[in-house]
């Protein structure tokens, strides 16, 4: 895969009732555009308090805030107002994204993006989602780690 051109169809590990987010101000010192299922961080080297989306483009720093993946789909334009939210989905969650990346020998390991749409094995560089739960039909459950620093970066 490669990054998200549209929203990602997620499923969670024990249903909506145990989903936990939060909510960011988005970084529009860029034109930005964000779909569900794609990493959301704090890229330090470009603003220091608001979210951007993650894209293959960014090279993930261990002072990068890993925030969690994008609730919404959400978008904002250069110059806008830094008052757009975008709602967030963070840990505990278990949030299965469609890949065959893994298997259930893998259950236990770190899990990273290596683009919006591409799960990885690989920290450096990669945005950190969490740890693999469960491998099922076609999707990777992960407890979502953020908001958390990338140490593997």
């Amino acid at each position: 895969m490669a990054d998200l051109t549209q929203n990602s169809n997620l499923r969670f590990l024990g249903g909506m009732d145990n989903v936990v987010s939060e909510k960011w101000y988005i970084d529009t010192s860029v034109a930005n555009k964000f779909f569900e299922g794609q990493g959301v961080m704090i890229d330090q080297s470009a603003d220091t308090v608001n979210a951007t989306p993650f894209v293959d483009a960014i090279t993930v720093l261990t002072t990068d805030v890993c925030l969690g993946v994008a609730a919404e789909g959400k978008t904002v334009v250069l110059g806008d107002p830094e008052t757009t939210e975008i709602e967030v989905y963070v840990g505990p969650t278990v949030v299965g994204f469609p890949s065959t990346v893994f298997a259930n020998g893998d259950i236990g390991k770190l899990v990273y993006q290596s683009d919006s749409g591409t799960l990885s094995a690989t920290g450096t560089a990669n945005f950190y989602l969490g740890k693999l739960e469960k491998v099922e039909d076609g999707y990777c459950y992960v407890l979502l780690a953020g908001p958390a620093l990338n140490s593997a970066a």
